[in-house]
């Protein structure tokens, strides 16, 4: 199994260690729920190394990029992100990822851990000339400090005031303690906080310089556990889940990244289609109104018929109901409509609920 840089930061913090898509990461430290409180009342640290980074440079560089994503990324500032995918021909997607733009002619993609070596290959198979595109994710590591008080434990070590960095933009060359590092005000939990990207080697300081600086501050390290339970509130999908190959953007309610104003990208024929056709499934979340924790791939009927199928599903710590989210045929999508899961053999009874199901107002 792959290790990030962390890998003995994690073992001095008594992290449960798993298989994680190839990676050997911790699941939990203290505990899930202790965890996922402390990221939503105070804050957590994660390490996210794992993920992968790629660049795009050259006079095409932004040429190139609108024809591979979704989003419109020519309405970009520099120093601004946007979150977008990148589809097959057939509207299916390959990946969710971030675009980080320096300028037009720079920018950096920030891909999920499992498909690096994919995405990598899907860019590489559409690149045009004056387009030089590189895997890089060797080089970074990538720590996430997430919750109310991300912000004034990130600004004890900071040479910058953080509340220039607006939400989804980012600042390069900033001095975290000795450290320098890209600084982003994104994350993956549904609360403020920063995304810190570093030279690999440097990540094990890091981490236990941000520890020490957020000891009194109800700072505790957090794994996979947390960081899944967290972005599930806030509805945020997770490749595998609520978005893959056969599922589109439209379906997955991530319409406001796909720009079909734009005159070409792949899979903008079939996703226009689509959407004038009419959807005919998409993803909704539900409560459970029996009792029964759902899970992804449980099956979902109403009227007596199948209807769908669970793509997350579990007890939600900080609303303290079993809650889940599933795709569903479109007409049982509607909020209030009753459906049935099927736990254990049994069809168990929920309903339709408004997604996400945990907002937080992020720093403007």
């Amino acid at each position: 199994m792959k290790r990030t840089p962390l890998f003995n930061n994690h073992l001095e913090s008594k992290g449960k260690l798993i298989d994680f898509g190839g990676w050997e990461l911790p699941v939990e430290y203290s505990g899930i729920r202790t965890e996922h409180d402390a990221v939503r009342n105070a804050a957590g640290l994660f390490d996210v190394s794992h993920m992968g980074e790629i660049t795009v440079t050259g006079e095409a560089a932004e040429e190139y990029l609108q024809n591979i994503v979704t989003n419109d990324i020519s309405v970009l500032s520099n120093y601004q992100i946007c979150y977008t995918t990148m589809c097959y021909p057939d509207g299916g997607i390959v990946d969710d990822l971030l675009v980080y733009k320096y300028s037009n002619k720079k920018y950096l993609l920030v891909v999920n851990a499992s498909n690096t070596e994919k995405d990598y290959e899907w860019l590489d198979t559409h690149s045009i000339e004056n387009v030089t595109i590189k895997n890089v994710s060797d080089e970074y590591s990538q720590l996430a400090i997430q919750g109310p008080k991300a912000q004034e434990i990130l600004q004890k070590l900071s040479d910058i005031d953080l509340n220039e960095i607006e939400f989804y933009h980012f600042a390069d060359n900033v001095k975290i303690g000795e450290i320098n590092a890209l600084v982003s005000r994104t994350g993956y939990t549904g609360e403020d906080g920063f995304e810190i990207y570093l030279p690999s080697a440097e990540g094990p300081i890091l981490w236990d310089l941000l520890l020490e600086s957020g000891k009194d501050f109800g700072l505790i390290p957090a794994g996979l556990g947390a960081r899944d339970t967290l972005r599930f509130e806030a509805a945020l999908p997770l490749y595998g889940q609520e978005i893959d190959k056969d599922i589109t953007p439209l379906e997955a309610g991530l319409g406001f990244c796909v720009k079909l104003s734009k005159e070409k990208f792949i899979g903008r024929e079939a996703l226009a289609k689509q959407k004038s056709e009419g959807l005919k499934r998409k993803l909704a979340g539900f409560e459970m109104t029996e009792r029964g924790i759902p899970r992804s791939h449980y099956q979902v009927y109403a009227d007596g018929k199948k209807i769908g199928y669970v793509t997350t599903g579990s007890l939600s710590p900080t609303l303290n109901k079993n809650i889940g989210l599933a795709l569903l045929d479109i007409d049982y999508t509607k909020e209030g409509t009753e459906i049935e899961v099927e736990i254990r053999n049994k069809k168990v009874k929920a309903k339709i609920i408004k997604k996400p199901f945990y907002t937080k107002k992020y720093k403007q």
